[in-house]
């Protein structure tokens, strides 16, 4: 179970077929697996060696292939950094994972200066970047690659550690999620058979590279031998114009990234044919949104995951077969069914097992849960208490063996005694034609310990007040559930770093000083 083995098998059969395209050149199998073992000789000559982290600050782009591959080769240990961190908590996420070297691109030269400033572990740069030769601790990218020799596999895989994946910054504290090779090869194997991914799959990379939700897919296209393309960050036209152009099969999007899309005026005018597959995950799929892709591209195939970084991120799927006309509606409301290595469970606050139909905390065993929390023992033994991971998530199974996710239970709203599960809100809401963005968070009231709040982006031109949507809500769900209160927004809500509204932001003015934060 070795992440860098797809590479070797590609480049052995299919040396002179495209294994990845940028926007500035395109790279063969051959060409890949080449530079790859010469930028680990370099890694190597850094002193990076078995286990050591090697950590990665650039945009989405050929680097970051490379690095995905490069530090696995030479025995390392990959730690992306969370680009849109501010300085201050990229100089704890990079002092906190100690990685002696790092991997930097020109949009975030600056940044990786600041870095090398800052964190004592940092010994250089590798920057690729113009006229950085002869700066302190800085060293040129290319010329490194060019001027080193191809260095053998260091064999690492299994239970050796290959990732350290930080999550839950906007919460707190960000943690390194300790992933290994035969956490992340499973995963990959099993979302590869689950979608039909193969040696023909084209697959394009949008989201932040940085964030597993996207950096899983690199290691799933490569263990098939598929094609990677790659884009700097989002955007619908530089998505759209990458599918057409170099005819992408299969894409992965938040809900979010979707919802952007279906707002494009000229979105007939883009050639899709090519398309496939649309998976999509990360944060609840309003139903509004999935049911206008269904209309809108009905012939690509739509496939859900659930999960987190810490298991790999994938636990259930709910397949294409389940998105069509044919299947039950009140499926696409589910997050679909445990992967084959996955099992999982509904339990109590004591662990205990709960029935069918019944809500509780969603726990998760198999051979894709994380080895643990970086450094934070105490905390790695409270979420795998008795060998499964304790996800946060809230939710039930139906009778057919579907999970069907609440809400996270932090954020769980209990006013009055009564637990409101903000998702089925915000789908309450989301139905309304006037409503382009909604989040629901719980707010302080004196009376009811918390309220349901909602704020809302309403569609340009749109009048709707908040009398009209509250009530729209309660013909749908049951009055305690709906919004005691809404706040209309002119700009978008705001976004975390993997492009999931903030809640946390929104929350925020709220709980200021308050003994209780909910957050």
């Amino acid at each position: 179970m070795q992440l860098t083995a797809g590479l070797r098998k590609a480049a052995s059969f299919r040396a002179e077929e495209t294994a990845l395209v940028t926007p500035e050149r395109s790279f063969s199998h051959g060409d890949l697996l080449d530079r790859v073992a010469r930028l680990a000789g370099v890694f190597r000559r850094f002193g990076v060696g078995a286990g050591e982290p090697v950590a990665i600050l650039a945009a989405n782009g050929r680097e970051y292939i490379e690095c995905y591959f490069a530090v696995l080769w030479a025995g390392g240990v990959v730690v992306p950094v969370n680009s849109r961190f501010s300085l201050p908590e990229m100089i704890e996420q990079v002092t906190d994972a100690e990685p002696s070297l790092l991997v930097c691109d020109h949009s975030f030269l600056n940044s990786a200066v600041q870095l090398a400033e800052a964190c004592r572990c940092l010994t250089a740069v590798i920057a690729a970047a113009p006229n950085v030769a002869g700066l302190p601790k800085l060293h040129d990218y290319d010329a490194a690659v060019a001027d080193e020799r191809p260095c053998a596999d260091a064999g690492r895989g299994g239970d050796d550690l290959a990732c350290l994946f930080y999550t839950g910054g906007t919460t707190g504290r960000a943690k390194g999620v300790m992933l290994s090779h035969r956490n992340l090869w499973v995963n990959a194997v099993v979302t590869s058979l689950s979608f039909g991914f193969d040696e023909t799959t084209v697959a394009l990379h949008a989201g932040p590279l940085f964030h597993l939700g996207a950096g899983a897919r690199v290691y799933t296209t490569s263990i098939m031998g598929g094609r990677h393309v790659v884009i700097p960050r989002f955007s619908p036209n530089d998505v759209l114009a990458a599918i057409s152009r170099h005819k992408v099969t299969v894409a992965t999007f938040v809900p979010t990234m979707l919802g952007m899309i279906l707002q494009m005026p000229d979105l007939d005018s883009y050639d899709l044919s090519s398309l496939k597959l649309i998976t999509y995950g990360a944060s609840p799929m309003p139903e509004a949104v999935l049911q206008e892709c269904l209309r809108r591209f009905p012939s690509i195939r739509f496939g859900q995951s659930y999960g987190m970084t810490e298991l790999s991120p994938v636990a259930t799927i709910l397949s294409p077969a389940d998105h069509l006309p044919t299947a039950p509606r009140h499926r696409l409301r589910s997050a679909g069914r445990p992967i084959v290595s996955a099992e999982v469970r509904i339990v109590d606050a004591q662990d205990r097992e709960l029935k069918t139909g019944e809500v509780g905390e969603v726990v998760v065993r198999g051979p894709m849960v994380m080895m643990g929390y970086w450094k934070q023992p105490e905390l790695t033994a409270q979420v795998l208490r008795g060998g499964w991971m304790h996800t946060g998530d809230s939710g039930r199974f139906d009778a057919d063996g579907y999970l069907y996710i609440s809400d996270r239970i932090k954020d769980m709203i209990i006013t009055g005694g009564e637990n409101v599960y903000s998702v089925e809100v915000e789908n309450a809401i989301a139905a309304h034609p006037d409503v382009l963005q909604c989040a629901v968070i719980g707010i302080p009231h004196a009376k009811w310990g918390e309220a349901v709040h909602a704020v809302v982006v309403r569609r340009a031109g749109s009048s709707l007040t908040a009398e009209q949507l509250i009530a729209f809500c309660r013909s749908a769900i049951a009055d305690y559930k709906s919004p005691r209160s809404i706040e209309f927004r002119d700009d978008p809500l705001p976004l975390s770093s993997v492009n999931k509204i903030n809640k946390a932001a929104l929350r925020a003015p709220y709980w200021t000083d308050k003994d209780r934060r909910v957050n």
